[in-house]
């Protein structure tokens, strides 16, 4: 069984692969013209949830939005647990009226296509060159100055064991926050690991199904201002992780 499971799965990958190049391919010259000018870049979001929306129908991802609290004013930095490429290609049509980047790895950049669309709207982070690291770092403050909220995930890759538990944070998020003066939101991802497993697990699980994502209370820069970059990343594991737990108590009882 557990074999018809993993082929089926991987079929499935097969299936979104085709859409999601498909999809990208299409809107391929939209974003690179958006590279051309940066005052182009918020209608460039636009397109992005656009994306987001014909992925979450033509992959059979509807999406269930529980509210725990309102959001905060933007701009503000959102973390979120990081547990199957869905997180990213779903997020924007999450949070459509709120136009964010991501801070994601330059590895990305690697991929010809993605690349461009990596760029198009995102801040590449060079982790093993300092100075380009804190480059990054400059030009997410100036996407918050412009308005633009940022998104980081804080386990900076997908675990490949003990999914969904998390890996532990690292802490430039926490410290972005306290040195830009901004709320952070977290977010909580509680299906998506096994609807859409790392594709580079071949046999990993795949299917259609609910996408659950809980948008938990902000930490406000009152509480950021009084508390230590450790605390927030404390703070926020524990809240993401939460939900996670309620989902699936028996997979944390040894955690």
């Amino acid at each position: 069984m557990q074999q018809i499971t993993g082929v089926f799965g991987l079929i499935w990958k097969l299936y979104i692969a085709i859409v999601f190049f498909f999809f990208a391919i299409l809107f391929y010259p939209l974003f690179w013209c958006l590279q051309l000018k940066a005052s182009w870049r918020k209608s460039g979001f636009q397109i992005f949830v656009v994306w987001s929306w014909l992925l979450r129908i033509f992959c059979f991802y509807p999406v269930r939005i529980k509210l725990n609290a309102p959001l905060p004013t933007a701009p503000f930095i959102i973390v979120s647990n990081h547990s199957s490429y869905l997180d990213i290609f779903l997020l924007p049509s999450i949070l459509p009226k709120h136009p964010f980047a991501f801070l994601g790895k330059a590895e990305i950049l690697k991929y010809p296509i993605v690349r461009t669309y990596f760029k198009a709207l995102n801040i590449p982070v060079y982790r093993k060159d300092k100075t380009k690291a804190g480059q990054a770092l400059m030009q997410a403050k100036k996407a918050m100055e412009d308005g633009w909220s940022i998104v980081i995930f804080p386990e900076a890759t997908i675990p490949e064991t003990n999914i969904p538990q998390m890996l532990p944070f690292k802490n430039g998020a926490f410290r972005l926050a306290k040195n830009l003066n901004v709320p952070i939101l977290p977010l909580t991802f509680t299906q998506n690991f096994h609807l859409f497993s790392d594709p580079t697990q071949w046999l990993g699980p795949a299917h259609p199904g609910v996408v659950e994502v809980y948008i938990n209370p902000y930490i406000s820069v009152e509480e950021i201002a009084v508390s230590s970059i450790e605390q927030l990343s404390e703070q926020c594991f524990e809240i993401i992780e939460a939900p996670l737990k309620a989902a699936h108590p028996q997979l944390f009882k040894n955690s």
